[in-house]
């Protein structure tokens, strides 16, 4: 198992700089997220050779790899020549990758067009979610063939947002693909858009996992709904939080508990978000737990 640190809340950070950072909060692996100096969010890859080579250098001399890169691109627009860009850089982002000795990537199912495009951005909409999906399986039609030829695991969650967001369809989505190559990402902090019983939506995903993110949230359907306040009432805002372990409802024992029995051996990515004030303490105490509830369950 590979335990690895998103490191968001250190993108301040120069990118030679970064896995210096992530080795003194105790991780020898990096989740390589969106930032602006690498792979930005929806644009062209910055990264040009001079940049590989530093950043490379950076990472041997801190003994700490890359388990995985994070593209976001808008692959399931249903703008053509916007889904177009996107694959471009997707195919340029597998390139990278390749050179950067990396084989795997991850990345969500995507939200439809720039909001600038028209139509709803989020895709909650019949229309816009068929038409998202359409756009996202062209683009996979592009895409898995060359997962396949260069050997390189395409690890893909549904997002609150996104044209998927759910558990199923997103199960049977990966598995109608049929590549050994493309696989399913379990997001803890959307645990509650999945569903309530933890175990029994691991134990479903079993055959296709290979990647979880760790992170605590609350329920937002406990409640009668109210776990949030929004205004005004009736708004779509999907919400949800990427907090410590422990300061949500995410049943950890069930997590852990499950991903042991179902001989889970892939990549564990601490995956906070919300304290940007306290990012070195956040990593530490989560570097900690989850080694704490590796230990407990993973005999």
């Amino acid at each position: 198992m590979k335990i690895a640190l998103d490191p968001h809340m250190h993108r301040h950070l120069p990118l030679d700089q970064l896995p210096a950072k992530v080795a003194e909060l105790g991780f020898e692996w990096i989740e390589m997220s969106p930032r602006g100096d690498f792979l930005e969010w929806f644009k062209a890859p910055r990264v040009f050779p001079q940049r590989i080579r530093a950043f490379r250098k950076s990472l041997r001399d801190n003994g700490v790899g890359i388990a995985s890169l994070l593209p976001m691109y808008r692959w399931a627009s249903n703008d053509e020549a916007e889904r177009q860009a996107a694959v471009k850089h997707w195919k340029r982002a597998i390139e990278i990758a390749l050179e950067m000795e990396v084989d795997v990537m991850n990345s969500e199912f995507g939200r439809g067009p720039h909001p600038d495009k028209g139509g709803c951005y989020c895709c909650h909409t019949g229309s816009m979610i068929e038409a998202c999906e359409d756009a996202w399986w062209r683009s996979m039609e592009e895409l898995v063939p060359i997962l396949e030829r260069e050997g390189i695991a395409l690890h893909i969650e549904p997002h609150p947002e996104d044209w998927c967001e759910t558990l199923q369809p997103a199960l049977d989505i990966i598995r109608t693909v049929n590549s050994k190559n493309v696989k399913f990402l379990y997001c803890a902090p959307h645990t509650f858009y999945f569903g309530d019983d933890t175990r029994a939506m691991l134990r479903e995903s079993a055959d296709v996992l290979a990647h979880v993110h760790v992170g605590d949230t609350f329920n937002h359907r406990a409640s009668s709904g109210l776990r949030y306040i929004l205004n005004p009432p009736g708004t779509q805002a999907r919400v949800h939080q990427h907090l410590n372990i422990g300061q949500g409802e995410v049943p950890w024992d069930d997590f852990f508990g499950t991903l042991a029995e179902i001989g889970f051996d892939g990549i564990m990515t601490a995956c906070v978000f919300a304290w940007e004030d306290k990012a070195d303490q956040s990593g530490k105490f989560m570097r900690s737990e989850m080694q704490r509830y590796i230990d407990t369950y993973f005999k």
